[in-house]
């Protein structure tokens, strides 16, 4: 007979798939057989049509492959395998930090295996067949075995460092742990622009020319320190573009995809970098990172509280309790919360872009060129123009397409009413 406390766990894990799978389906009834009109010049019926054979086919391969996840670790759970696999380590192993890395790398492992086949079909079917994939296969397995050695290189030791102190620090374990990570966490972003990116990607700085005065001109009036304007090849993967800043103050790059600079114009460049500025000077990025900050020190204390729940191992079949099965076992457990507290962190995300979006349109004395990049972008991605409300709640951390464009829309025509009042 089942474990009740096992039981209840993996109804609440089956209740919160269900919720995701209900979204999933209300998401793929809420697409509209013609595009909206707001997006009508810049995506015909037969585009748009393909946009929407897109959105059905990648939801589609998400649910199956959520669902074989959700399949497999009820199967792992019901049928002792955590158990089977803690104690086939402990025949040759008898040291317990080691035990619990290698009970950690080969669940992850496992998780790896069960996503290949998903992310083999997602990019080299389902891209491939839209138009957006260029990823070639020697690609594709080089970012695999980075990723790899990355995770070893930079998670094992992390993972180390945590396990050891859970074991050996006593009460407070919880709070060291939270500021080695926290610590972490900052370092990487400051190194990840140096050491990372360009495992990855080539990095040129942007040639000189008006789109490059342009985008100082536009950092200097805002007195926003970057230390330079880069190029990316992200066409060598995808024909999706994309801008984003990376590094930390005075060290920020600005980081243009070449697909960017292929899609938009000089002007819708700047406004959408305007649009990232906007982040920072509002300083959504250091309430984010605070924000991040105080998650991680609430995890880190409920986790310091979950590992002295021997019911929990007790119910997942674990013959001999441990710091590292509780660990797993903790993320299992919190998978349920983890989607509330993400919906509450997207309502505020989706607060900061309409900011960002204003600060943009103010600091341009312009909304055209957002707007127009926010279509353009758009079209050439196959975003979903008319999420379900439930995926919005749960998963967008930005606003729908066409709800930025209305408020956009509705800015312009603000500033214009107050410019023609202003007039003599």
């Amino acid at each position: 007979m089942m474990d009740p406390w096992l039981l209840v766990i993996l109804a609440f894990l089956v209740a919160t798939h269900g919720l995701e799978t209900v979204s999933s389906l209300l998401n793929l009834r809420s697409l509209r057989p013609q595009p909206p009109a707001a997006l009508a010049a810049f995506l015909d019926t037969q585009s748009y049509e393909k946009s929407v054979r897109y959105t059905k086919a990648a939801t589609r391969l998400a649910l199956w492959r959520d669902s074989l996840s959700l399949a497999a670790v009820i199967l792992f759970s019901t049928t002792g395998g955590f158990d089977t696999l803690d104690r086939w380590i402990r025949g040759f192993v008898d040291h317990s930090l080691l035990i619990g890395l290698l009970f950690v790398a080969i669940l992850l492992l496992f998780s790896f295996i069960l996503d290949l086949p998903f992310s083999l079909y997602r990019t080299f079917v389902i891209e491939e067949r839209f138009g957006f994939n260029r990823t070639t296969a020697s690609t594709y397995i080089a970012d695999l075995l980075k990723g790899l050695l990355l995770v070893l290189c930079l998670g094992g030791p992390l993972l180390a460092f945590v396990l050891w102190f859970f074991t050996n620090a006593g009460p407070l374990a919880w709070f060291y742990s939270w500021i080695a990570l926290s610590l972490f966490s900052i370092a990487l972003n400051v190194l990840a622009p140096v050491l990372i990116l360009p495992l990855f990607n080539t990095l040129t700085p942007l040639k000189e020319g008006p789109l490059a005065n342009d985008i100082g001109d536009y950092a200097r009036r805002q007195k926003f320190a970057i230390q330079g304007v880069y190029t990316m090849d992200g066409s060598k993967r995808s024909s999706k573009a994309n801008a984003f800043f990376t590094g930390i103050g005075r060290f920020r790059k600005v980081v243009l995809y070449d697909t960017l600079l292929a899609q938009l114009s000089p002007g819708e460049i700047v406004a959408v970098l305007a649009h990232e500025i906007g982040h920072c000077k509002l300083r959504h990025v250091l309430k984010n990172l605070i924000a991040s900050l105080i998650q991680g020190l609430a995890m880190f204390w409920l986790l310091s509280l979950f590992l002295g729940l021997e019911r929990i191992s007790i119910a997942f079949g674990m013959s001999q309790p441990s710091v590292h099965a509780s660990l797993i076992f903790f993320f299992i457990v919190f998978t349920p919360c983890s989607l509330i507290v993400s919906a509450c962190f997207n309502a505020v995300s989706r607060s900061y872009e309409y900011a960002a979006d204003e600060f943009a349109t103010t600091t341009l004395n312009d909304s055209t060129h957002l707007t127009n990049a926010l279509k353009k972008l758009s079209a050439a991605n196959f975003s979903h123009l008319t999420p379900h409300a439930l995926t919005v709640l749960l998963h967008y951390s930005h606003p729908p397409i066409l709800a930025r464009i209305t408020r956009l829309e509705q800015t312009a025509a603000r500033r214009e009413t107050n410019s023609g009042a202003r007039r003599p």
